[in-house]
């Protein structure tokens, strides 16, 4: 088993450049016009995007959201998670003046996409495949995922930069990640007893356990306040974000805290489980199981998804715990 990303599997993809250029002066003596692009540089190149791009179609996971706290609402936006309605969590409720075009994820659907005649195309977190680039930079100039970034695995802080530079807005975007490591740095004063103390990030899919490595965006949730990954997944993980866990091995999720997503299952088949029960943490009563809103807020890993489960997610780490 490989724990799924909760979003998907293989996808279109993308890959090329598109290029505009500004006017020069009318003589030698005017001052050059300024230029009416900015450049990002992504896996496939440097990106020419328009500097205020107007209409924006958002098909990364989180992108949308992404935008939306850069002040800029998509026409088009694909829902990775299936909210419905606006496309985004609750945690982005109320953003939108006009509620997007919901394009399809894995493959997004193209002709609906043109017929939004989009400026710029944001697809920071996806498949980022040389096939969907080139089928979406056809369309409008696409920012896709930085070079020597993975599939799928694109940090919200790399999301940041990339989305805030596409927008023309990288002030607000170095700003916004600013704001929210402060928020980490100020949760984590709050909570010192998470300083040091050992966390494990287990899933438990259809196909059985596993577990996620620091390189995952859960486990980068709980370092950043203050908690210690176990080396021992680490290792076994390799160059993977994840390892399986076959159920004689469950000790390997065993820590100071263990913190358990479901995925594709409810959360009873966890506590149903008697083998699992046998894990030190977990039969000493530090197992973490989140409601549904709030594994939700932990998972989808969006500079907004964050603000909320930086409010919903440590007290109930500092409850199991028992601080």
């Amino acid at each position: 088993m490989r724990i799924p990303r909760p979003l998907a599997v293989l996808a279109l993809s993308l890959a090329g450049v598109l290029v505009a250029t500004g006017c020069g002066g009318s003589s030698d003596d005017a001052p050059a016009a300024e230029s009416s692009t900015v450049s990002v540089d992504t896996a496939f190149g440097a990106v020419e995007v328009p500097q205020d791009p107007q209409r924006v179609v958002a098909l990364g996971w989180g992108d949308a959201e992404t935008a939306l706290a850069l002040g800029v609402q998509p026409v088009g936006a694909s829902d990775w998670l299936a909210f419905g309605g606006e496309g985004v969590g609750p945690w982005a409720e109320g953003l939108y003046d006009e509620a997007p075009e919901l394009i399809g994820t894995l493959e997004p659907e193209l002709e609906k996409i043109a017929a939004l005649r989009p400026d710029v195309i944001l697809d920071t977190k996806s498949a980022g495949t040389q096939e969907r680039y080139d089928a979406l930079a056809k369309i409008a100039p696409t920012v896709s995922i930085k070079e020597g970034g993975e599939q799928y695995n694109t940090s919200w802080r790399d999301q940041v930069d990339l989305v805030s530079q596409a927008l023309g807005v990288p002030e607000k975007g170095e700003q916004l990640v600013a704001d929210t490591e402060a928020k980490f740095t100020d949760v984590a004063a709050e909570y010192p007893q998470f300083a040091g103390r050992t966390a494990v990030v287990g899933a438990l899919t259809t196909e059985g356990y596993g577990a996620y490595v620091a390189r995952d965006s859960r486990v980068e949730f709980l370092t950043s306040l203050g908690f210690e990954d176990k080396p021992e997944i680490a290792e076994l993980a390799g160059d993977s974000f994840s390892i399986d866990v076959s159920r004689e091995q469950l000790d390997l999720l065993d820590a100071d805290l263990t913190v358990i997503v479901t995925i594709g299952v409810d959360n009873s088949a966890v506590t149903d489980d008697e083998i699992l029960a046998r894990v030190p943490s977990v039969s000493d009563g530090r197992l973490v199981l989140f409601d549904p809103d709030t594994s939700l807020a932990f998972s989808t890993n969006t500079v907004l998804s964050i603000g909320a489960a930086l409010e919903s997610v440590p007290p109930v780490l500092a409850e199991k715990l028992g601080a």
